[in-house]
């Protein structure tokens, strides 16, 4: 079994839809999940990632991975951000 890491993708459903996945995740026997989002959905991303770290206990983020994507037609900039959050035993 390879070592990937779920990654959760962040957009525009309420938070705590994404914190439910993320536990999920942590329940399933999962150390890392990864919480990826772009635009607007950044904010949503980072109110996900502060609010498992207060609600699971040993939950930390690990990483912070911010860069700018290009999308759509004509090619147009856009912010992203990857939050990786590590469960400590």
């Amino acid at each position: 079994m390879a070592s990937e890491i779920p990654t959760i993708l962040v957009g525009r459903k309420p938070a705590m839809n994404y914190v439910a996945a993320v536990a999920m995740q942590f329940n399933a026997g999962s150390t890392q999940v990864a919480l990826k989002a772009r635009g607007r959905a950044i904010s949503t991303a980072v109110t996900v990632a502060e609010i498992v770290r207060r609600m699971i206990a040993g939950v930390e983020v690990e990483k912070i991975t911010i860069g700018t994507e290009q999308v759509g037609d004509p090619p147009r900039f856009v912010s992203s951000i990857e939050i990786l959050l590590v469960k400590k035993e």
